[in-house]
């Protein structure tokens, strides 16, 4: 995922302005702030191998950085209980950046100096997209579960065709890349028949929203999905949205998709609902934690639909072992999200790479990394949370199927069940 303030995904600190108008974020978790796994630079455990963790557990990003913080450790906790026999395999340090590449990086530094050899990081993109340069110089193996943009892993074309960040061969991603998820989506309620005049409402200054929005489009075209209204926004006019909707109600439109965060995507809803316009909502992973946002009525959720990765109502043994998990560990009722899910699924993925090529922890950062990179490109598969046998192409991007999600009673539900 992409929260960005600069450059992209999960890029809505200025929506801070909106949560002064009464719509601010709510943290995983309830407090969000469970202090669970190592948050500061105390020795490893002997033997053991140090993977590293960034992310924001403080400041307005808090919610996607304890949700994956807190993934990760049910995921570090889980191997040492059932592999270890009694001794302690896997320590996580997971380090601070409040949403900032300067802080990410300075966490980053820390951890090298901690003797970090694995980096399940960072949380956020702008984070990311600093931190990763560095890993790269360094060559420690680094595998993000939310940090979506194309600039993390480099070596993609940009809308002119011009690869400017040159592959990081290091770095690969658990999540989607923004791009994928707008084809997926086109794709998704094209096989679903889920609308027949579409409206879309993006953020053109947010470059995860504007990533998922063009290919989307593309791939509307393709399908030949009738897109009627294409209207856009920035974050400093994202609190009135009436514009977007009369136009996209005078259309005709019985389905908006919303390539945005879940903070706008609450006052979309609201202003909808106060204008007496009901289409189909559908949006992609940035709409996960709607429920959460404070002062929302989240009975206006109702039938919304999205693209994600992991819902935590499933009925399976794996995900319901996981919240259960999950909620012992940060002593609170909720479920977790799908960068919690992501972030676990980070650290059994690097864990079943490493036994399946038989790696020995013992090594340097550096031959962990060699050694790491041939296994994730070299044929290895991974079922977990977040998908089932999941494969990594040389990009560094992950193939994985995307799930349709649908709010009933509050609740994620699979829209295909």
């Amino acid at each position: 995922m992409t929260f960005d303030m600069g450059i992209s995904r999960r890029s809505f600190v200025k929506l801070s302005g909106i949560a002064a108008a009464g719509m601010g974020l709510s943290a995983c978790g309830g407090s969000g702030s469970s202090d669970s796994g190592s948050t500061d630079s105390a020795p490893a455990a002997e033997g053991a191998l140090k993977i590293g963790g960034i992310g924001p557990i403080t400041g307005a990003a808090a919610i996607y950085g304890n949700a994956t913080k807190n993934g990760a450790q049910v995921a570090v906790d889980a191997i040492n209980k059932e592999e270890g026999e009694g001794k302690t395999l896997l320590e996580l340090n997971w380090q601070d950046d409040e949403h900032d590449p300067e802080k990410s990086v300075n966490a980053y530094n820390t951890l090298k100096d901690w003797g970090m050899q694995i980096l399940v990081g960072t949380t956020t993109t702008a984070p990311c997209v600093a931190v990763s340069t560095e890993s790269n110089a360094d060559q420690i193996f680094e595998l993000t579960p939310s940090a979506s943009s194309t600039d993390v892993i480099g070596g993609q074309a940009d809308e002119d065709g011009n690869v400017t960040i040159p592959r990081k061969d290091n770095v690969f991603q658990m999540c989607f890349t923004d791009p994928n998820q707008g084809t997926a989506s086109a794709k998704y309620i094209a096989n679903q028949k889920l609308g027949t005049k579409i409206a879309i409402i993006y953020n053109n200054a947010d470059a995860y929203s504007t990533g998922i929005y063009r290919k989307f489009e593309s791939e509307a075209k393709a399908l030949n999905l009738e897109i009627v209204s294409t209207t856009t926004f920035t974050d400093d006019s994202a609190t009135d949205f009436t514009v977007q909707l009369n136009e996209a109600k005078s259309a005709g439109a019985d389905l908006v998709f919303l390539p945005i965060y879940y903070t706008p995507a609450s006052l979309i809803l609201t202003q909808a609902n106060t204008m007496g316009y009901a289409p189909k909502f559908f949006g992609v992973d940035g709409m996960d934690g709607i429920l959460t946002v404070e002062g929302f009525d989240t009975k206006l959720a109702e039938g919304v639909m999205l693209l994600t990765p992991f819902v935590a109502t499933a009925t399976d043994a794996k995900t319901q072992a996981f919240v259960k998990a999950y909620k012992e560990l940060t002593g609170t009722d909720e479920d977790p999200n799908q960068f919690a899910a992501d972030a676990y699924d980070c650290v059994y993925a690097i864990w079943e790479a490493i036994k399946s090529a038989d790696i020995k922890t013992d090594g340097t950062a550096q031959d962990l990394c060699k050694q790491l990179i041939d296994a994730f490109t070299g044929g290895f598969t991974y079922s977990g949370l977040t998908g089932e046998n999941m494969t990594w192409s040389n990009t560094g991007e992950v193939t994985k199927d995307p799930k349709g999600m649908i709010i009933k009673n509050g609740v994620y539900e699979p829209m295909d069940s």
